[in-house]
């Protein structure tokens, strides 16, 4: 399926890295486990999982040497563990781990469990795992809990395995993304990355369940109020966002990179609704410090320098969700209820009647 850019649409002039994904920034890996089952409902079975799990790994050794990070929050209704202690430290010490709602238990215990495996000094300086969270129960049967231990330990070997690969990672309806419905269509993990002038990545991941039909905006066209109506359901359920640099930019620079994210919603159409909890982590890679907090010396991106890293996260935002909807193919899940792949010819015939540029 395609992406964004497959279709000729160009989200801003700053060039994408060589996979146009998170995968661009050295050291960084992504990595899905995804569950589709037909069961019978509970009690006889687990009934219809669509669900997952998706892990970020923003370096080999985040626990040794903490990342700087920061967060936002657009819209507070939602969970993500681990958003308090990097606001308060400014740094982040595990991967991300991406699921839904009713199993952020499940996986932020495994994520304990890969941690200690790891690295036994975790066992006597404690880590808090950064776990974000988006509602699938519209597709996926939340009465049992579908991700087990060994599912997000999956999702972690394959987050290792992926980094320096040449290619984009899955996108769409893969781990965590599997259940999620975004802007009427499907949604699910989506990507995109910016190199700015000074040479430095900037990546976001995004993993979308917001938004309604009517409200979807592509490169600045409003695709949703010229496709066929349709009745709306209610608006789906937040979005988790991650960037991603390799920047040397401190706790309170990533804070401000990450609120940046909601620019990019906005863009494609988010109106960040009352049930919506979008948010938002950004991290660096290259600004680092020790178990103590002492940051290892470096030089520091900070001021009006933040300019051209604010551009590429609210591109890389807007493309981000664009990918997540267009890799995803329509998905049937419990109830026979279905989320309705985003149609990428229906897409390219109305930015072309409305004259966009490139299509």
């Amino acid at each position: 399926m395609p992406r964004a850019r497959d279709l000729g649409i160009r989200i801003g002039t700053l060039p994408t890295g060589p996979t146009n994904s998170v995968l661009d920034v050295s050291g960084v890996g992504l990595g899905h486990t995804t569950l589709i089952r037909e069961e019978p409902a509970p009690p006889e079975g687990r009934g219809i999982a669509r669900t997952g799990v998706t892990v970020l790994m923003l370096a080999e050794d985040a626990f040794r040497r903490p990342l700087a990070a920061g967060g936002a929050v657009l819209n507070g209704a939602g969970e993500c563990t681990g958003f308090i202690t990097a606001g308060e430290w400014g740094t982040v010490e595990t991967p991300v781990y991406l699921t839904s709602t009713l199993q952020l238990g499940r996986v932020y215990d495994a994520a304990c469990e890969i941690e200690l495996d790891l690295d036994p000094q975790v066992a006597v300086d404690f880590i808090i795992p950064m776990v974000g969270e988006c509602d699938d129960s519209y597709l996926n049967d939340c009465r049992r809990m579908q991700v087990t231990t060994d599912d997000v330990r999956a999702a972690h070997r394959a987050a290792a395995e992926s980094r320096g690969a040449g290619h984009p990672p899955e996108e769409g309806a893969v781990g965590s993304g599997t259940g999620m419905s975004c802007l009427g269509f499907k949604g699910g993990i989506g990507t995109s990355s910016r190199v700015t002038a000074d040479g430095h990545t900037v990546a976001v991941l995004l993993m979308t369940n917001f938004g309604q039909r009517h409200q979807l905006i592509v490169a600045g066209v409003p695709v949703g109020r010229m496709l066929p109506p349709k009745e709306e359901e209610k608006p789906a359920g937040s979005c988790i966002g991650v960037v991603v640099t390799d920047a040397p930019v401190d706790g309170a620079g990533c804070a401000r990179l990450a609120k940046r994210i909601g620019l990019g919603l906005a863009r494609a159409g988010s109106a960040a609704h009352h049930g919506s909890g979008e948010i938002f982590v950004a991290a660096s890679t290259t600004r680092r410090s020790d178990r103590d907090g002492n940051v290892e010396p470096g030089p520091l991106v900070s001021g009006r320098a933040m300019d051209p890293l604010f551009q590429a996260v609210v591109d890389a935002a807007e493309e981000s969700v664009l990918n997540s909807m267009l890799q995803s193919p329509t998905v049937i899940g419990r109830d026979g209820n279905v989320s309705e792949g985003l149609d990428p010819d229906a897409v390219v015939r109305l930015l072309a009647e409305a004259g966009h540029a490139g299509v």
